[in-house]
């Protein structure tokens, strides 16, 4: 074949033809590059549905069942909601109360002081977090009980906490006061301490740089864990049981209603009970949320 021949033929029919040449390149282009995240998040998602369908089925559940019966409202389900949910409001904004009044020195203290003793106190503040519900109960009632450690003097002066509704709120305090110091306490990390001196070198006080720089700065992460506390306090169910016991009007919060319902075979009140809960915990989590700009479910923060 001469030379002319091949040149003909390589005319006719080029050996780089121009869409196989495209379609190395669509082969080898970003897309193809993508598609294996793709198919990765595809196989993430896969694995995470058994555990997000065990979370959703039972909210689903109790969300359908408590707006599928309205008839199952009576009048003495009325009464013990109202009365559970008039002494549950009343002891946690008691409780957190003294909570911001004392958490927020002991929070500031941790994220600035430092050192082993702050350390020890952060521990120390976790502990209530971690601890089951039926130890905190315990300790409370070893410590504040009538023959406890502090409560026995206390009888002495005719002061009794045990199953009372102080006792309420001291176990609310216990279990919420962590939230909130966490909370306070990153938030306070988080300033800026150059903005701080800044206003210090222009001859503002510590107090004065304490409400004008740094309360305002920390707020958002404050009123988050305020409401994260109040939220854990308006739930507290085991301390209370065993430092408060469960007397209707005194102690019984509607975590103890609920309890107390269904152990006497009322279902109905119980049902409602806890879809009244879950909506104020829905709401509490969407304030939060919206109030810090992040999810807080466990919040990055604590």
């Amino acid at each position: 074949m001469t030379n002319r021949t091949v040149g003909r033929v390589g005319q006719a029919f080029p050996l780089d033809l121009p869409h196989t040449h495209d379609r190395r390149e669509a082969d080898s282009g970003p897309s193809a590059a993508l598609r294996p995240a793709r198919r990765s998040g595809i196989l993430g998602w896969l694995l995470a549905l058994p555990l997000t369908l065990l979370l959703i089925a039972p909210l689903a559940a109790l969300v359908w069942r408590g707006l599928s019966h309205p008839e199952s409202v009576t009048p003495a389900t009325l009464a013990t909601l109202r009365q559970a949910l008039t002494l549950s409001l009343t002891t946690s904004a008691v409780s957190l109360v003294v909570i911001a009044l004392g958490g927020l020195p002991l929070a500031y203290a941790i994220a600035r002081r430092g050192g082993p003793l702050a350390r020890a106190l952060e521990v120390l503040v976790d502990l209530p977090i971690v601890l089951p519900p039926s130890v905190a109960g315990i300790a409370l009632l070893l410590a504040f009980g009538r023959n406890g450690v502090i409560g026995r003097w206390l009888a002495d002066m005719g002061i009794a906490l045990g199953f009372t509704t102080a006792a309420v709120v001291l176990a609310q305090i216990f279990v919420a006061a962590p939230f909130f110091v966490r909370a306070a306490s990153a938030a306070f990390r988080r300033i800026d301490r150059s903005v701080e001196e800044s206003a210090s070198d222009l001859g503002a006080s510590p107090r004065a740089v304490f409400r004008t720089i740094t309360l305002p700065l920390a707020a958002p992460g404050l009123v988050a864990g305020l409401v994260l506390a109040w939220a854990r306090a308006l739930g507290e169910f085991g301390a209370t049981i065993m430092f408060a016991g469960n007397f209707p009007g005194i102690t019984q919060t509607m975590p103890l209603a609920i309890y107390a319902q269904y152990g006497a075979g009322d279902l109905e009140t119980a049902v409602l009970l806890s879809f009244a809960l879950l909506v104020a915990s829905a709401l509490t989590l969407a304030g939060v949320r919206a109030l810090t700009g992040q999810n807080v479910g466990v919040a990055r923060d604590l």
